[in-house]
């Protein structure tokens, strides 16, 4: 086919795809009118433009014309300019001022605008505040277009050319030349990789000191994604060798240097240096100091404790067990009380005893977990209201000093704006992450008790850190180990077999069971097939629940069984197409009405609402948190929306260009699955790798569900499960800073 070339301006935007700039419109070419086709960036109906591509014959559609290649050309005659002013680009400005514009200064009317814009304010009813604003906004659109252009010859989208102008401005050019490698740090979506190309083309060199220091940034940013504090010295040095394919010895000496200045720490403990970005040292070393301040003996009298206690039994109606009279006599006590304990080991009865204990006391008490899902079933338990740790901590979007790698929100509540609470009480403290950890002691002042709950055996938290089992391994503070099942947790095989797997013991697969059962299945299609039956026909009714509130958890993400071939087949059988149900294509997803959705990051700045039925606005805030599940209640090609309903009142509205932000959610990982509870719960496990495939999780995936597990797959691989206690290690040191502080 052969090249050709159009000149001529866009009179008409049929489709725009706002997420990756690919649109349909018709072009005035002279006295034709094509339509083309192709990924364009920011450009506006009534802009000049000279287009390179090729005739295409689409089946439906008929010809177009396929854009290759676009740039800005300057509009050649008044007419021109006229069209491109007045296209609604700048706003305030439309067709009958535009001919005001160009009929005063002709054909010297961009000249003017460019070079002298104050002359604008010289026609009726431009201020001087509207002629820059024409001013700037005609510069802002020749800059963006510039660095798109620009960007494109490294390979890099539209979407983010149009970041990292927003970042660096006319700066990125500088940026570019000198150290590429900022990218990874400043735009979300280029990593190292990405980075070391643009930089190849560029010229810069292989041992240039940017790379170098960059590529060792970039291992430590790796290991912290990884669930890591530090890494270990020699680590850092063979994995950033490996990444950069240099020798290790310039690596250390480039190592060393960005210790000197304060890009790195290095701390000998447990036998070996430790390698750490300075936040996570410093957040270790802050939490371990406001924890001391916190962890104070009460005067209390012991005896009166326990009659209290004995009181509470009586109102409750409840009879406690000697480790749950003594879980809640340490919590009265002292500053700080940590308990753990499996399913079914009576937690709730303890939370329930602390909370009248304290109330009966006149005291303030805050109820809080990681996640809407967590703070929902405890407020459920104890019959009092929780929310998120974050709401809780006033979460706002903004800038913040942390350092972290997130610097786009703050929590209103710290050491200058404190928690006004006598007692803080933390469910799925195992789900809590350094960061908000520290977030958390910030607010509190010393006085406050903080009673930590939680399972020291699920799967860490999403987020770098394993602060519950280093608090309890630090030996330091009173903490109470739950290991009894309780009577009523007896009848059910959810917790005996759990606390079976937990003990590497094994489990009876013989569907004896009234709640937990097991399908050998060997085969993919009839694994896929029997899950399919199972939450759409069988589950739904033997539980009692709609089958978008039952869940598939998966230990894996890629694979046949993963979530994300899972997901695309769930959805065919569970949520088909309906002439009735609006459709969004972004990527390789499409997103229906009806479907189930989980948030895949954190995003502090998304805001939710809850109304009333009659549209009355009941609560409003901000934040919608990884692992976060919901339901898609309406997409509106008009307004270019996507709506999600949370916890089944807060609802989101995402535009179409923040759609990466969720992913289908018919199944989902273990590891996501945490702090969640389902009626039921259906676990894929046929095989896969060693390190993944591990007694933890197993564990952590029972122990989401309610009323019904179903394990299907190999009965060899289980048992293989439940054996294997090799895991994903994660290195910190919290533990160490701890006992530094407390001089043991």
């Amino acid at each position: 086919m052969e090249r050709e070339e159009l000149r001529g301006y866009i009179s008409h935007i049929i489709y725009r795809n706002s997420e990756n700039g690919y649109m349909v419109f018709e072009f005035a070419n002279g006295p034709d009118e094509v339509v083309c086709v192709g990924n364009l960036s920011d450009v506006d109906e009534g802009e000049t433009l000279r287009l390179e591509g090729t005739y295409v014959t689409h089946p439906v559609y008929g010809e177009q014309f396929k854009v290759d290649f676009h740039e800005p050309a300057v509009p050649d005659d008044e007419l021109s300019v006229m069209r491109y002013l007045g296209s609604g680009m700048v706003k305030g400005v439309g067709p009958a001022l535009a001919k005001r514009i160009v009929e005063k200064f002709k054909g010297d009317t961009l000249r003017i605008i460019e070079e002298e814009p104050e002359r604008l304010s010289e026609i009726k009813g431009i201020s001087d505040k509207k002629a820059r604003e024409i001013a700037e906004r005609l510069m802002e659109k020749k800059e963006l277009r510039k660095a798109v252009l620009f960007l494109q010859d490294f390979g890099i989208s539209n979407n983010l050319a149009m970041k990292i102008h927003e970042k660096y401005g006319t700066g990125l050019y500088a940026m570019m030349r000198e150290n590429p490698y900022r990218l990874i740090e400043d735009i979300d979506g280029i990593g190292f990789k990405k980075a070391d190309e643009i930089a190849i083309k560029i010229g810069i060199r292989v041992d240039s000191d940017y790379r170098i220091r960059s590529g060792i940034i970039y291992t430590m940013n790796q290991a912290v994604i990884d669930g890591n504090l530090y890494i270990p010295r020699e680590e850092v040095i063979d994995r950033s060798s490996a990444i950069l394919d240099i020798p290790k010895d310039v690596v250390e000496t480039h190592m060393m240097n960005l210790c000197m200045d304060k890009k790195l720490v290095m701390k000998v403990q447990d036998g070996l240096t430790a390698v750490y970005r300075p936040v996570y040292y410093n957040m270790e070393l802050k939490c371990a100091k406001l924890l001391h301040d916190l962890d104070v003996i009460l005067k209390k009298d012991g005896e009166q404790v326990e009659k209290r206690i004995s009181v509470i039994e009586k109102e409750l109606s409840i009879d406690l067990e000697d480790i749950q009279r003594e879980a809640v006599k340490k919590a009265v006590m002292n500053g700080i009380t940590i308990i753990t304990g499996g399913p079914g080991t009576g937690k709730t009865t303890i939370i329930n005893a602390i909370i009248r204990y304290y109330q009966d006391e006149g005291m303030d008490i805050l109820l809080a977990a990681p996640t809407g899902r967590a703070a929902k079933r405890m407020s459920e338990a104890t019959g009092y209201e929780a929310s998120t740790i974050q709401r809780m901590l006033h979460l706002r979007p903004g800038s913040t000093d942390t350092g972290a790698d997130d610097r786009s929100f703050y929590y209103e509540k710290n050491e200058d704006d404190p928690l006004s609470a006598d007692v803080v009480i933390i469910d799925e403290m195992s789900m809590v992450d350094i960061s908000l950890f520290t977030a958390l002691l910030k607010s509190l002042v010393p006085g406050t008790r903080l009673i930590m709950v939680g399972d020291t055996d699920q799967l860490p938290s999403v987020g770098p850190g394993t602060v519950l089992k280093d608090l309890i391994d630090s030996g330091v503070f009173e903490c109470v180990r739950l290991r009894k099942i309780f009577r009523q947790s007896e009848q059910s095989d959810i917790v005996v077999n759990a606390h079976r797997i937990n003990n590497g013991e094994k489990i009876a697969l013989d569907n004896k069971s009234s709640d937990f059962f097991f399908m050998e299945r060997n085969d993919v299609n009839l694994i896929l097939k029997n899950i399919i039956l199972l939450i759409r026909d069988k589950l739904p009714k033997f539980v009692g629940a709609a089958p978008y509130e039952l869940q598939v958890l998966t230990p894996m993400r890629k694979g046949i069984l993963g979530v994300e071939s899972l997901n695309p087949i769930l959805q065919k059988y569970l949520n088909p197409p309906d002439a009735s149900k609006k459709e969004k294509e972004y990527g390789d997803t499409i997103f229906r009405e009806g479907d189930k959705v989980m948030q895949i990051k954190n995003d502090y700045q998304l805001v939710w609402e809850i109304r009333s039925g009659y549209g009355i606005l009941v609560d409003k805030g901000e934040g919608i948190f990884n692992g976060d599940t919901g339901v898609i209640v309406s997409i509106n090609d008009l307004s270019e929306t996507v709506t999600v309903e949370y916890d089944g009142s807060r609802r989101v509205d995402y535009t179409y260009g923040q759609l990466n932000e969720i992913e289908l959610a018919y199944a989902v990982t273990i590891h996501k699955s945490q702090g969640s509870q389902y009626p039921a719960v259906i676990i894929p496990v046929l095989n896969g790798p060693r390190l993944l495939f591990n007694r933890n999780l197993l564990y952590t995936g029972v122990t989401r569900a309610e009323k019904c597990v179903t394990l299907i797959g190999n009965r060899d691989q289980i048992y293989s499960m439940i054996e294997n206690t090799d895991d994903n290690r994660r290195y910190t040191g919290m533990t160490n800073r701890i006992k530094e502080v407390y001089g043991v």
